[in-house]
């Protein structure tokens, strides 16, 4: 490799020799080389970005060596493809000019400036303003007693949130999936161990193993924050937590050039304060995402999110992945939500300050990054002006946390005024495009533009002078880059040319001229416009820097406007759809009355309603519902918006039911839908039982479990003994009786409600009216008998020839009488489930299954042979009496046969 490098080196450009130097120290991300008006990539990378972005691929002479693969892009466009790159996950590293061609001697001075990965970016056109941008890292634990454990730091380059936990191992995949991180670093020893991590995309990006040691991590924590110790954040005691954080923290760093200032401190992400939510869950209850197609219609955020500012948008995401679970913090969210429901004039008052608040806390992160614009820091002048109305719209109102909020917020007066008074009104999108200093703010600067502006009106009279002393009325004083400034005169009128002009340029029809007079002028103008574009950069930078002092009061207002902007959403979302104020409480009770799908109310066609349904559960006298039905009649809605209620009310939400009662969940379990694991060898039946598996390891009775139609992967009897076992399992184990709804078709079932006290047989009901099936979308007591399926097999389209056959079957299969075999004696267990035909048992269901077609007669002598034979043991038979019970039977059958 080192040979094959020399040569490739050897009779380089200066140019490709100062690009293969810059290369070396990214080597694995792909470098935009600044030459001009262009950023260039060659090699490997010229192959990349060609493919990626579409581009051609060139070649680029390298001196004596070979020519080398070239394809590059204007530098203008970079806002158009370097969100491509870094969504096709790779690491960008942007290299400019760092020097005036102009002034250079040589090859122009040039070096990296930022590196651009999936988690770390500033740049508008890669983030999402509604959804955070997060870069974690996670460290297994190697020594004795944290072999099982993990430590864990995300961090949003964006906005400088940080934070650092520790949980056990097993926990990780709820962590990313709670987190959802763009970009995940782990030691590179390490990194076969989120291969196993499903339903997340995220760029892993390994890392050498002295950036996760503790030592190291340590030292580049304290360096940053310029602290001795780390205990003022409350992290100290999490080692394996602060490798992770250490970590983090060095890849921003690298990234950034070490321009971090806007990560002001390290807070202690503690999980124990939130629900519990499981990749499954988040999923089947489609918070964020529909199951169908993965984007946002169709989720529950969709139908929450009318926030109005991109800080409340990302917050109310973080809400509803992370509900709570301490009464207190959420009836103080709660109170919040209802005083802006019943004030709507309140609410509107504040919505429409909102609407005028951009995103203070990215607008902070760029003024502290030295990336904020003109126009980036008169949008925060813009922002901060809107706090002085807002507290003013909340000086009277009567609830404590609104109240508490608009104390909180500062107005950072000094800040709003230095901007006001350094900015024009309109200032351009770019620096380098002038004109953004307000007149009057710097005398030096406006000394500068009276000589330009007087220098411009020079020009102009010296062009009329010109024509008249001349007597040339078609003469011209422009300007060019290449030339400056110059006299036009056409070759109609050269012999009128004074003897002083001197001739610069020949056009086709024209000659072009400089005097003495008008090049003096010329460097004067040009000069002090120099002057000006220096002059206020300077003066730019040094009010950035002003504002970027700010920073803490800046994040604190930003916190603060979000959480104001998701309590109006919330409040605005609850008096359009008739929510209600859910009653919280340390006990197991949940009591939903008329509850409703927030999702599939807001869906339904056009004059169709919702029919709410009630649920109780409690872990004393109703702990389980078993719900029978129909496909189609809503089972699965009727789970779902039992979720989303709680959910909703552990967020501080209003719920939509007419009342809610609910005693705090501490995980919220679901087992709904088909899928499967091809690539890791996992079938359909495979994932569900694991995921069964998660459920009863790992449920409280403070848990909340939803099933749906556990056991349909496998054979009929097989299934139906799974999920009879399985509500035993939650019934009789006191350390897993959670409160649980479990849809079915298994009818059999129904006959545990009879044996478990704490069981409750619930339907959907459905009405059959001229042959055909009404769904009533009721949930009502009792016990279903059938499921309608071939009724809507019929609706779905299946031939008739088929729909006729099913139904010929299906009165077969009715005609058999399929039970659940009894329990064998009074406090003994069931036994393993057995299908009986009449008040008899068959010793082999696949005779059974094997005649439904055929239909045959019942057998009377088999019928016989089958009862001798259960009634025997042969384990205290002996061998005489064996023989004789085999010679009874041989002449049963020969009578049988004769």
């Amino acid at each position: 490799m080192a040979s094959r490098e020399a040569e490739k080196q050897v009779g380089q450009t200066p140019l490709m020799r100062q690009y293969y130097k810059i290369k070396s120290r990214y080597p694995n991300a792909i470098l935009l080389f600044r030459m001009g008006d262009f950023y260039e990539t060659f090699d490997e990378d010229a192959h990349i970005v060609s493919r990626v972005l579409g581009i051609t691929l060139t070649k680029r002479s390298n001196g004596q060596a070979a020519d080398v693969p070239l394809a590059g892009f204007p530098h203008h466009a970079l806002d158009n493809y370097l969100p491509k790159l870094v969504r096709a996950g790779y690491r960008v590293a942007i290299c400019e000019q760092l020097e005036d061609p102009k002034f250079a001697r040589k090859v122009v001075k040039r070096d990296v400036v930022e590196v651009v990965t999936p988690g770390v970016s500033f740049h508008e056109h890669l983030l999402d303003p509604k959804r955070a941008n997060y870069l974690a890292a996670v460290v297994w634990g190697t020594e004795r007693g944290e072999r099982d454990r993990i430590g864990f730091a995300f961090l949003d380059a964006s906005t400088g949130e940080f934070s650092v936990t520790e949980a056990p191992a097993h926990r990780l995949e709820d962590l990313l999936q709670t987190i959802q991180p763009a970009e995940v670093l782990v030691d590179k020893r390490q990194r076969d161990r989120l291969q196993g991590v499903r339903g997340l995309s995220f760029v892993v990006t390994p890392q050498e193993d002295w950036v996760f040691s503790f030592d190291y991590a340590y030292e580049v924590l304290l360096r940053h924050f310029k602290t001795h110790s780390l205990k003022g954040f409350g992290v100290d005691d999490l080692r394996l937590g602060l490798q992770a954080a250490g970590a983090a923290l060095h890849y921003l760093g690298e990234t950034q050039k070490g321009r971090l200032p806007h990560v002001r401190r390290l807070t202690r992400y503690v999980t124990d304060e939130y629900m519990v939510l499981d990749p499954q869950t988040k999923r089947n209850l489609e918070l964020v995402a529909s199951l169908q197609d993965g984007t946002q219609e169709g989720s529950l955020v969709q139908i929450l999110d009318e926030t109005l500012t991109p800080m409340g948008g990302r917050l109310l995401r973080r809400w509803l992945l992370r509900p709570l679970k301490n009464v207190r913090q959420i009836e103080k969210r709660l109170d919040a939500v209802e005083a802006l429901v019943r004030d709507r004039r309140l609410r509107e008052r504040l919505r429409e300050e909102l609407r005028q608040v951009g995103d203070l806390e990215r607008l902070a992160a760029r003024v502290c990054t030295g990336r904020a614009t003109p126009r980036d820091l008169m949008h925060l002048r813009l922002t901060l002006e809107q706090i002085p109305p807002i507290k003013q719209v909340l000086a009277d109102v009567s609830c404590d946390t609104l109240r508490r909020l608009a104390e909180q917020l500062t107005l950072c007066t000094q800040v709003v005024e230095r901007i006001r008074q350094a900015l024009v009104d309109d200032p351009p999108a770019s620096l380098s495009d002038g004109g953004v200093i307000r007149d009057g703010f710097s005398a030096e600067l406006d000394e500068l533009r009276e000589i330009a502006r007087s220098g411009k009106d020079f020009i102009a009279r010296l062009q009329q002078k010109e024509i008249e002393r001349t007597g040339i009325p078609s003469l011209k004083v422009g300007f060019n880059k290449v030339f400056g400034y110059y006299i036009e005169v056409t070759n109609a009128h050269r012999n009128k040319i004074p003897p002083h002009y001197i001739r610069k340029q020949t056009l086709v029809n024209a000659e072009r001229y400089i005097t003495p007079e008008l090049k003096e002028y010329e460097e004067k103008i040009l000069s002090a416009e120099e002057k000006i574009a220096s002059l206020e950069a300077e003066l730019f930078n040094r009010l950035r820097l002003e504002v970027a002092e700010a920073t803490a009061e800046l994040q604190l207002n930003a916190s603060l406007l979000a959480m104001l902007d998701v309590f109006c959403s919330l409040a605005e979302v609850a008096d359009r759809y008739g929510y209600t104020r859910p009653e919280l409480h340390e006990g197991t009770e949940l009591l939903i009355e008329e509850g409703r799908h927030p999702v599939v109310e807001r869906t339904l066609p056009p004059g169709e309603p919702f029919i709410p349904n009630d649920i109780y559960l409690d872990t004393h006298a109703q702990q389980i519902l078993i719900i029978t039905g129909p496909n189609m009649a809503g089972k699965s809605v009727v789970l779902r918006q039992t979720g989303l209620i709680v959910l909703l009310a552990q967020i501080g939400s209003f719920v939509p039911a007419r009342r809610a009662r609910i005693g705090i969940v501490d995980r919220i379990f679901t087992r709904v839908g088909a899928s499967d694991n091809l690539a890791a060898g996992e079938s359909t039946f495979l994932v569900e039982m694991n995921e069964t598996a998660n459920i009863l390891n790992n449920a409280t009775p403070r848990s909340l479990i939803l099933l749906d139609e556990v056991g349909r992967g496998t054979s009929t009897f097989d299934g139906l003994s799974i999920a009879w076992a399985l509500v035993e399992y939650l019934h009789e184990t006191p350390s897993v009786a959670a409160r649980t709804l479990f849809a079915t078709h298994y009818h059999e079932l129904n006959e545990l409600a009879e044996r478990f006290p704490r069981v409750k047989n619930f339907r959907v009901q459905v009405e059959e009216h001229d042959g055909r099936v009404i769904f009533l979308h009721k949930l009502v007591p009792g016990g279903a008998d059938h499921s309608y399926g071939i009724e809507v097999a019929r609706m779905a389209g299946l031939p008739e020839p088929v729909i006729a056959r099913a139904r010929e079957i299906l009165r077969h299969l009715e005609a058999q009488h399929l039970v659940v075999e009894a329990p064998a004696g009074d406090g003994e267990p069931v036994r393993p489930v057995r299908a009986r035909r009449a008040e008899r048992i068959p010793a082999d269901t696949s005779a059974f299954q094997l005649s439904l077609f055929a239909q045959p007669e019942p057998d009377p002598v088999a019928e016989e042979l089958k009862e001798r034979l259960r009634r025997i043991d042969p384990n205290r038979m002996t061998p005489i009496e064996a023989l004789l019970l085999l010679d009874e039977l041989k002449r049963l059958v020969e009578r049988h046969d004769s």
